[in-house]
């Protein structure tokens, strides 16, 4: 039974962490969307949601925008996408800063926690 622990362990970090980041791009893309309120867009004023790095303006600009449950997501979905951020282009607009680091969270904490928990079974 304690054999189980750090595979079962590993599994639920890969599928709390996936729903997280999916959760907080699913929020983005509600804000992003053609039928958000126009006073929505405005207090994101453009890249504060999207960046996945805010600079201390766009976290300021989005704290005042979300309740403090979406902020609490915001900022721990921050944490998890900074260091995949370095994959967006200069040039990407707000959907390639935040779908492609999104996108390479999901392989690399989903896929990749999930298949190291099924590596830690056979293994034990």
């Amino acid at each position: 039974m304690l054999g189980h622990v750090p595979e079962r362990l590993l599994s639920w970090t890969a599928v709390v962490l996936s729903g997280l980041v999916l959760l907080s791009f699913g929020l983005f893309a509600i804000d992003e969307g053609p039928g958000a309120s126009s006073a929505s867009q405005a207090g994101i004023a453009g890249t504060a949601a999207a960046a996945p790095v805010p600079s201390p303006r766009q976290e300021a600009l989005r704290e005042r925008a979300h309740q403090p449950a979406r902020e609490a997501i915001d900022d721990a979905t921050d944490v998890l996408l900074s260091p995949l951020a370095i994959a967006v282009p200069d040039d990407g607009g707000v959907w390639a800063q935040r779908g492609i680091p999104t996108l390479l969270a999901l392989v690399l904490y989903g896929a990749g926690l999930g298949y190291l928990a099924r590596f830690t079974k056979a293994r034990g």
